[in-house]
C-alpha cells in the first residue's frame, strides 16, 4: 500500500509490472501498437492457378454505335487473348453477346459460320495457337448441370473460354475479362472489367 499522501500508481497497459526506477525494463511487452490501417489482403488464386485482382479497378466503357463497332471490339479483344483466359459475356437477349463472340473469332482468323450455342451449350473452335470454347448457359436450370455435363474440364490453362450467361452457372471459374453489353439509345454500350493481370493486359491493348 502506498504511504499516506502518496498518489496511487496506475499500471500502464502493455508494460511489464516492474519496480519503480528500473527504467530499462519499461518497454512494451507486445511490440509496437497495432496500426489502425488494415493490411493489404494476400493474393487470391483460383483452381486454374490465376491470381485474381482484389477489385476490378481496371475498367473501360465503350459506346458501340453499330454492329460493325461490336465486331471491331471483338477483333481488338482477340489480339490480347492468352491461353487459359476466361471471358464472361453478359447482357439481355439481343444485347450483342454472340455478335461480340463472332468478332473475337474473326479476329482469331475464323471465317466460317459462328452459331450461338444456345441449344448445343458449347461450340468448340481449334486454332493454331489455342483452343477456344464458346459456351451459352442460358438454358441451364440447375447449377449442378455444369459438373454433370463435364464442361468443367474445358476450363484449363491451354484453352480460352467465352461464356454467355455465366450467371446461370455460378460455379464457373472467375473471369479474366468481364464484358457487360446493354442496348443504348444509339447502338450498344460495353462495360469491360479486368479481374486478373491477363485481363488487364488484354484491356490495355484496346483503343477507342
Amino acid at each position: 500500500m502506498p504511504a499516506a499522501g502518496e498518489p496511487l500508481r496506475q499500471p500502464r497497459l502493455g508494460l511489464r509490472q516492474v519496480a519503480v526506477g528500473n527504467g530499462d525494463l519499461l518497454k512494451p511487452e507486445f511490440g509496437t501498437p497495432a496500426s489502425d490501417v488494415a493490411p493489404e489482403p494476400g493474393p487470391i488464386n483460383d483452381f486454374l492457378g490465376r491470381t485474381l485482382l482484389h477489385t476490378p479497378h481496371h475498367k473501360r466503357t465503350l459506346n458501340l454505335a453499330a454492329e460493325a463497332d461490336t465486331l471491331a471490339l471483338g477483333r481488338a479483344i482477340a489480339a490480347g487473348l492468352e491461353p487459359g483466359m476466361v471471358v464472361h459475356l453478359r447482357g439481355d437477349l439481343g444485347a450483342g453477346k454472340t455478335t461480340l463472340a463472332r468478332g473475337i473469332l474473326r479476329g482469331l482468323g475464323f471465317d466460317g459460320r459462328v452459331k450461338s450455342p444456345t441449344y448445343t451449350l458449347l461450340e468448340p473452335y481449334k486454332f493454331s495457337r489455342l483452343y477456344l470454347y464458346h459456351f451459352d448457359f442460358y438454358r441451364f436450370l440447375d447449377p449442378r448441370e455444369l459438373e454433370e455435363s463435364g464442361f468443367r474440364e474445358y476450363f484449363n490453362p491451354e484453352s480460352v473460354c467465352l461464356v454467355e450467361w455465366p450467371e446461370k452457372a455460378p460455379d464457373l471459374p472467375a473471369a479474366d475479362l468481364d464484358i457487360a453489353l446493354s442496348v443504348a439509345v444509339e447502338g450498344r454500350t460495353a462495360e469491360l472489367a479486368a479481374h486478373t493481370e491477363a485481363g488487364r493486359r488484354c484491356l490495355d491493348r484496346l483503343t477507342d
